[in-house]
């Protein structure tokens, strides 16, 4: 039962049974020396008083003498052994200071770190090369999967994700690695494939529901014990656009007859009415291709592919468009190609429009070019080996078009596109994990859950305040997924100047940001049967637990706080803070991510990885044996486990 204990409390145990078995004997022989001088007629009056004033005197000097003893030995011996401990776990050399009274322990153990970081070296070296080309197959096969059209996943025999890439996360919102797919896709459909499959065929067609409600359409095959499920957006059926036809019917019918009235000067009253209908039509084609690029594919394309072989006005800016670039590359150096052999000398330029759309202009100095003639060109085929693909199909097919414009001295053509989002723009990989497909169903070793380290940034210490960001990365069978969450909060009152100097959080750059209902909605579905990580975690989960009432949004999963985990390994001795705690790990933060969300939500992430082996040593491997060894540290700090109520002055002990 013993060996449960830490070394330091051991010791202690140790110096307080010496001081109990001197106090005794003294006890022992006060007694045996008072008996011995009754039996010599000696009165109790005479000989009590002396002998207890002696105890007294020997018992303190006793008490003071092993005391002492004890904090020396504590503060010079056994600290110092734990903290070599910790640092031989964690693979890091410790402190040679530390450890100075411990004669030649204190180098043999850096010795046996910095040897251990040498054979570390040296197998990573011998493994470089051949790492190296795995990684470029990686990476091909990475690129080949993430511009791969379709949304691709792939689940385990229980139905969890262990594969996606960029398109599936498109057409998913919120899908994620290790949690069921039937969150995201009603069952209906995925039970009747798989019924299918089990009955012999080795693919088979669907048509499902997303679970927001969009019309998705793929095919299930079985790979081994997993599942693969391609899935392709269908198009929507939308109603012709009858109130924007009419409209260009009504301005064309109404344009025509002014038009044939031009026999000499136009009176000013016509005139002003043919630029009104002018502007009417405008307007009208204008909204036609809102709504048909509505429907436009979901291929991107740079700007700059879009622009190769073209003069530029200016330089392009970074930005990605829902384009097919090979055929709109070859309409735009058709058209420009057009241009020139009319001695116009085009220039392609990009205007950002509202929302969401970009205009590619071709301009050039001089007059205007007849719709007649656009007209005629894009009834040409851009691609010589494609003569029946005009350039009139590629406009429908992107579900856009394109009309000439003109101002006092600049003709242009217009070509309107949507832009790709910022998700759209960002997720261009894939995510994975087979190895999850492997893992006991219910596996609660550390090595092997499914967790959220996350972050708050707030408006304060006090239960009362309130979120301004919030960060979280997942992590999967000890490996970070690259799978993140992030967002600034509007915490609905003005953040105090003393909390912005330290997260540099302004209530101008929170002003837009979601509010606290919304931020933590969202938050929850990212963490949702996750393991929820923190530093000085009854903080962070407080203020998660606080809201709920307000959001709707209930946090009960279960927490690990790397505060108590960094206690379990080199005890009570040492601070606990998330600096003090990277730098015995060897984690460097930038200083300009510190007391940031995201900055601190990686720290922690990288200190988690490196904490768990260093636990195992110990031989806490589960969730639940850490729990158990977290509430011997209550001491330090509160089980975030439990409902917290008040969290007094733990920020001290974050590092906050």
């Amino acid at each position: 039962m013993l060996t449960r204990l830490s070394l330091r409390l051991r010791i202690l145990l140790i110096f307080a049974g010496l001081l109990a078995v001197i106090l005794g004997l003294l006890a022992l022989a006060l007694t045996l020396i008072l008996k011995r001088l009754a039996q010599q007629g000696v009165e109790a009056e005479l000989s009590l008083d002396p002998a207890v004033q002696a105890g007294m005197i020997v018992g303190f000097g006793a008490v003071a003498a092993v005391t002492l003893v004890w904090f020396l030995f504590d503060r010079n011996v056994a600290r110092p052994i734990e903290t070599l401990a910790g640092g031989l776990r964690t693979g890091q050399a410790p402190d040679i200071e530390e450890a100075r009274y411990l004669a030649d322990l204190g180098p043999a153990a850096r010795d046996a770190a910095e040897a251990r970081a040498r054979t570390a070296e040296a197998l990573a070296a011998a493994v470089q090369e051949h790492a190296a080309e795995l990684a470029r197959e990686k990476s091909a096969l990475e690129s080949i999967l993430a511009d791969f059209g379709a949304g691709a996943v792939m689940t385990d025999g229980r139905g969890r994700v262990v594969f996606y890439n960029a398109s599936a996360a498109r057409l998913l919102p919120g899908l994620a690695l290790d949690r069921p797919l039937d969150r995201h896709i009603l069952p209906g459909a995925l039970e009747a494939a798989a019924a299918r499959l089990a009955n012999g065929a080795e693919a088979t067609d669907l048509v499902c529901l997303s679970s927001l409600g969009v019309r998705l359409s793929g095919r299930m095959r079985r790979i081994d014990n997993q599942t693969l499920l391609i899935l392709r957006d269908r198009a929507p059926e939308r109603p012709a656009p009858r109130d924007t036809l009419e409209a260009l019917r009504r301005h064309a019918a109404t344009l025509v007859p002014m038009l044939d009235a031009l026999d000499g000067p136009i009176p000013p009253a016509l005139a002003q009415a043919i630029r009104d209908e002018g502007q009417g039509l405008s307007q009208a084609t204008r909204r036609l291709s809102e709504i048909m690029a509505a429907d436009a594919p979901t291929g991107r394309a740079a700007l700059s592919e879009l622009a190769a072989g073209l003069e530029t006005a200016s330089a392009m800016p970074d930005l990605a468009l829902l384009a097919e670039a090979g055929p709109m590359n070859a309409l735009l150096r058709l058209l420009d190609d057009r241009l020139r052999s009319e001695m116009r000398q085009p220039r392609l330029r990009v205007a950002l429009q509202e929302p969401g759309e970009g205009h590619l202009l071709l301009e050039w100095q001089g007059p205007g070019l007849p719709m007649d003639r656009l007209e005629a060109w894009l009834s040409e085929s851009p691609d010589p080996d494609q003569p029946d693909v005009s350039g009139a199909d590629i406009l429908a097919t992107h579900g856009t078009g394109m009309w000439p414009e003109a101002d006092a001295d600049m003709g242009r053509l217009v070509l309107p596109l949507r832009l790709a989002g910022q998700a759209e723009a960002r997720d261009s990989g894939v995510t994975y994990d087979f190895a999850l497909a492997s893992r006991g169903a219910a596996s609660s070793r550390l090595a092997d859950l499914t967790c959220v380290v996350f972050d708050t940034e707030t408006t304060g210490l006090e239960p009362t305040d309130r979120i301004v960001q919030i960060a979280g990365v997942r992590i999967a069978r000890g490996k970070l997924t690259g799978e993140r969450f992030e967002t600034l909060v509007n915490p609905g009152r003005p953040i105090p100047p003393g909390a912005t100097a330290i997260h540099h959080v302004t209530d101008e750059m929170v002003a837009d940001a979601p509010d606290m209902t919304a931020a933590l909605t969202a938050f929850h579905h990212f963490a949702e049967d996750s393991v929820l990580i923190a530093h000085n975690a009854p903080f962070d989960m407080g203020l998660l637990r606080a809201a709920a009432a307000e959001t709707g949004a209930h946090f009960d999963n279960r927490v690990l706080d790397t505060v108590l985990l960094s206690a379990m390994i080199w005890g009570g001795g040492v601070p606990h803070t998330l600096d003090a705690l990277t730098e015995r790990l060897g984690i460097v933060i930038p200083p300009d991510a510190r007391h940031t969300a995201m900055g601190d939500t990686v720290a922690t992430a990288e200190a988690f990885l490196q904490l768990i082996p260093a636990l195992e040593g110990k031989g806490i491997e589960r969730f639940e044996e850490a729990v158990v060894e977290a509430r011997r540290h209550r001491r330090l700090i509160e089980d975030a486990n439990l409902p917290v109520t008040a969290r007094g002055d733990q920020s001290s002990i974050s590092g906050e």
